[in-house]
């Protein structure tokens, strides 16, 4: 972050998963020793959801794009920076490819923290995708795009509050507190990490 940033910090986290076709199976309630009676279908197309969400506001953004990779994350972060224009966006994430190949090119308004590797405990967006696989569970689809249809349904019951609800991890809630209005990129992530 650059030290003369005249613009306001927020944090935000972000992940992908993949959504598709294949029927998600969740546990339901039914009579000792009697298994849930569900439709299942085995397609194989599938959507990938990138997400953001800011914790200690519950504000969100997400894109479906048909693939994980460099392009579409380039895409992605495009897409956030021009959508979050009046701050400067501090953004959480794992260490896969895609977010640490040095041909991502960051707007002005983005800076990347990388948390630890093999910790998805630590990331809240993960809480939203157990979430939104519980409310797309035992449903089957004619088409993917009756699927993506159907998922961006189910997305817009994720108010503010209930994203801050499922989000804001007390260590996060305690890094942000702690930083401050004008943090500097090291003090955040010695707070996060």
């Amino acid at each position: 972050m650059p030290a003369d940033c005249p613009l306001p910090v927020e944090v935000h986290l972000e992940d992908e998963a993949r959504f598709g076709l294949m029927t998600t199976k969740r546990r339901r309630i039914t009579a000792r020793g009697v298994k849930p009676v569900g439709t299942c279908q085995h397609a194989y197309a599938n959507s990938w959801c990138y997400s953001t969400v800011a914790p200690a506001s519950g504000d969100r953004f997400s894109l479906l794009l048909p693939k994980l990779n460099t392009t579409n994350m380039q895409v992605f972060v495009d897409a956030f920076a021009a959508a979050n224009p009046t701050t400067f966006n501090v953004v959480l994430l794992d260490t896969s490819a895609v977010h640490t190949t040095p041909r991502l090119k960051l707007p002005a308004n983005v800076a990347l923290v990388f948390l630890p590797a093999y910790s998805p405990e630590l990331n809240p967006v993960e809480r939203l995708w157990q979430e939104l696989r519980g409310r797309m569970a035992w449903k089957t689809f004619v088409d993917l795009e009756g699927f993506e249809a159907e998922l961006c349904e189910q997305r817009a019951h994720y108010t503010p509050r209930v994203v801050q609800t499922l989000t804001c991890y007390p260590y996060l809630q305690r890094a942000i507190a702690e930083v401050g209005p004008w943090p500097h990129m090291s003090e955040i992530a010695e707070c996060l990490c």
